[in-house]
């Protein structure tokens, strides 16, 4: 089972969480993104194109569902304007077995910083500034070419 959702709603967790795990997988691994107030950020807003954004992460699911057999692969993400603390990202996984759980929850969160077409401007005060991509994030999702999927 994939689910992809993009939308404004606050993320509800135990909602998410309860789809994936009543689907009986033997491990069940998440993600929760929250907005910081880095540097005195007061609203994190995220724009997507329609369309374009939930095709991204539906293709990122199918190549987690693949390489790790999943029983699912949950992705949903938040737009428009978010005050710190907020929900911004939610990523969950199911497998039978805790590693192809936690590897794939892995993978799906550092692509979807790199491969999702989301942009981020950060407000502070009246001042606002666009996110440009960061080196960390295109290097945590380049650990995933080529990477052998075996239990460690």
């Amino acid at each position: 089972m994939i689910r992809i959702s993009v939308d404004p709603a606050p993320i509800e967790v135990a909602v998410e969480l309860a789809g994936v795990e009543e689907l009986g997988a033997g491990a069940v691994a998440s993600f929760t993104g929250l907005v910081r107030a880095d540097d005195g950020v007061t609203c994190l807003e995220l724009e997507h194109y329609p369309g374009m954004t939930e095709a991204a992460l539906c293709d990122l699911a199918e190549q987690a569902m693949a390489r790790w057999s999943l029983t699912s692969a949950v992705i949903v993400h938040r737009v428009g304007p978010m005050a710190p603390g907020e929900r911004v990202v939610f990523i969950a996984t199911g497998a039978a077995h805790r590693h192809a759980a936690l590897s794939a929850c892995a993978f799906l969160i550092d692509r979807v910083k790199t491969d999702a077409p989301f942009w981020k401007c950060e407000h502070r005060g009246a001042a606002r500034s666009w996110v440009a991509a960061r080196d960390s994030d295109d290097a945590a999702a380049a650990r995933w070419a080529g990477q052998a999927d075996r239990p460690a």
